[in-house]
């Protein structure tokens, strides 16, 4: 039977969110991961401009970051702990997939989840909000999530990204790069393009080191490569330019 493009779109959302029934997505859903990237980041945006009508920059990008944490049920932060603890210290492949596997976090991933709070907090309270420059950044997150999906061998034989391998990487990438670039680079020009290249350019390290020590991606390292090339991306729109 074949699915509608509502139900992906349903299930996209339910499994990057906390709208909707939780979901794993297809390879299909995957398709809309940049779509609902665009919708959360712009959302945290508004969310960013609204409070700093209210507060000082710093409370207000504390109430970005709190409501991003909210919307995305911190999925991808888990993700940055679990990819941490696993890929940072010595250990071999098959010990660094359990550790990933286990649901607490050690010293790795707390200090990798300060670390990048403490970037992000600090590079949204640097500038004005930037609800459509978000927009785009939050939908080169998702973008390259569901890109390496469709690229990076999988690192487990079984696992919660299997249901969603598959489907066309020059697809999604093209669709997430035309809507991010019509996001960033049109609010913000040449620093929306410095920006999306922060994104791909942070990423791209977090898979290159998965592909490294564990041969290929699992969900964590999708979720870790989507927030480091956020924040990244945040440091290039707070920089001295």
């Amino acid at each position: 039977m074949t699915r509608s493009p509502i139900h992906d779109v349903g299930a996209a959302i339910g499994f990057l969110t906390v709208v909707g029934r939780s979901a794993t997505p297809t390879a299909a859903a995957m398709s809309w991961f940049p779509v609902v990237g665009a919708v959360v980041g712009g959302a945290v945006g508004l969310a960013w401009w609204g409070a700093a009508e209210v507060w000082p920059p710093l409370l207000a990008a504390v109430v970005a970051i709190v409501v991003d944490l909210v919307l995305t049920g911190a999925l991808h932060h888990d993700g940055l702990a679990d990819s941490a603890d696993g890929l940072l210290p010595h250990m071999d492949r098959e010990r660094r997939l359990d550790v990933m596997r286990q649901p607490d976090v050690g010293t790795f991933g707390a200090m990798a989840l300060i670390a990048t709070t403490a970037v992000r907090i600090g590079a949204l309270s640097a500038v004005e909000p930037r609800p459509a420059l978000l927009a785009g950044i939050w939908c080169a997150s998702r973008t390259v999530m569901a890109t390496a999906a469709r690229r990076v061998p999988y690192a487990r034989s079984r696992g919660l990204a299997t249901d969603f391998l598959g489907g066309s990487a020059v697809a999604v990438a093209v669709t997430g790069a035309l809507l991010a670039g019509l996001l960033a680079i049109g609010s913000d020009g040449w620093i929306g393009v410095a920006c999306l290249a922060a994104v791909a350019i942070c990423a791209a390290a977090v898979v290159a080191l998965a592909m490294r020590r564990i041969g290929g991606f699992t969900g964590d390292v999708l979720g870790a490569a989507g927030l480091v090339g956020e924040t990244g991306a945040l440091l290039a729109m707070a920089a001295r330019w």
